[in-house]
């Protein structure tokens, strides 16, 4: 569900059964919410989606599924969401996203240096070489791909299968 805006928008998602909730724009527009909803219902429920797209040297935060620059540098809004009080960041390269040409390493390495929350990859698996990268050169704690598995290009077990053989910690 996107859209959620409030500490209601929350308590009603996870009395439905979820573990943890996503905010991304709401998040920028009102950055309390973070602070608030972590207050009340523990950071380990907080996942704060972050869409960039590089700038020359740096990275922007986009908000609106990757539509609208926020004119936010990327580093300082991690940082930022991270001592508000987020659990965990879900960090998207719109520039990647969709072209399934790998995770964008180079973001994935910054934000592992300056957070102490585990990262989430997101945009541009294309193969199953991509996740391994996620983990061992970007440094990710958790990775996500969506067209890959819609369109049964390998399964899920099939990934978890070639991260165990490459020593990474996978739960079968």
């Amino acid at each position: 569900m996107g859209g959620i805006k409030s500490i209601d928008n929350i308590q009603s998602l996870l009395k439905a059964g979820a573990d943890k909730v996503s905010i991304n724009s709401a998040a920028i527009t009102d950055p309390d919410i973070i602070k608030k909803s972590s207050n009340y219902f523990g950071s380990q429920c907080i996942v704060v989606a972050v869409d960039v797209k590089k700038n020359k040297n740096s990275w922007l935060v986009y908000s609106h599924g990757g539509t609208k620059n926020t004119g936010i540098d990327a580093i300082e809004w991690l940082r930022k969401v991270e001592q508000l009080g987020a659990g965990e960041i879900l960090l998207t390269s719109m520039d990647r996203d969709g072209t399934k040409l790998g995770f964008d390493l180079d973001i994935l390495a910054e934000a592992n240096k300056i957070l102490g929350i585990p990262v989430i990859a997101s945009g541009g698996v294309g193969s199953i070489h991509h996740f391994y990268e996620g983990v061992k050169d970007g440094g990710a704690d958790a990775l996500l791909a969506a067209s890959v598995f819609h369109f049964n290009e390998f399964s899920i077990m099939e990934v978890k299968n070639y991260l165990k053989k490459n020593n990474i910690d996978v739960r079968i």
